[in-house]
């Protein structure tokens, strides 16, 4: 709920910024119009972008070390092809994955100052899963399935990544559970916890491939 919140005081105070610029756009005195004019269009292009970052920010959910961000379940289609079934709180989706090795990618927001201090939980946003296959000359098959909407046109997680910029507020990081073995009717759970993302397996067929694997 609090990325909820967050992103409707971005969209708040881009109204505010679109009431200041309809009034001096709108102003009948025409008296230095012209730099009126620029603080309108300063204002809304204000307004733009602030609702850009919120609708960034409402595709963020709370982290939690109590219970997985994610579940995974896999199912053999045929040789080296798996249906990788991702079950994310409420929400269930299916994707097509190749090779005999899964990677999971996440974007983390670490809050930072009073955020911190108050004990806000941090916010993560899937990234991608991706396939590997153990023998080199079949790489060229592998695939890296986008979890995230690609239509975010303000990407708030790479600006202060890049930039190296925190607004005093977030510390972005990046999470990873790297490559593990994909099993028929292998099931993992994705945790959050002081290390990072971890991978736990659920049943005997995700425990199995991991001995197979070690």
């Amino acid at each position: 709920m609090q990325y909820d919140g967050l992103a409707w005081a971005f969209v708040l105070i881009a109204v505010l910024a679109v009431l200041v610029a309809a009034r001096i756009l709108f102003d009948r005195h025409w008296f230095l119009g012209w730099l009126r004019g620029c603080a309108g269009l300063a204002f809304i292009a204000v307004a733009v972008l602030l609702a850009l970052v919120a609708r960034d920010l409402l595709s963020y959910s709370p982290l939690s070390e109590e219970r997985p961000i994610v579940t995974l379940s896999f199912h053999r289609e045929g040789p080296q092809q798996f249906k990788v079934k991702l079950l994310e709180g409420n929400d269930e989706r299916t994707v097509d994955l190749a090779g005999d090795l899964w990677q999971l990618d996440a974007r983390i927001m670490q809050w930072k100052g009073l955020g911190s201090l108050i004990g806000l939980a941090p916010g993560y946003r899937l990234q991608a899963l991706s396939g590997r296959f153990l023998a080199i000359e079949q790489q060229y098959r592998a695939r890296r399935v986008p979890l995230a909407d690609g239509k975010y046109r303000v990407d708030l997680w790479r600006w202060l990544r890049d930039g190296r910029h925190d607004l005093l507020l977030f510390e972005p990081k990046a999470g990873r559970v790297t490559f593990l073995p994909m099993a028929d009717d292998a099931v993992f759970a994705v945790r959050y916890g002081p290390a990072g993302l971890s991978a736990e397996p659920l049943n005997q067929a995700a425990t199995q491939a991991l001995k197979d694997w070690n």
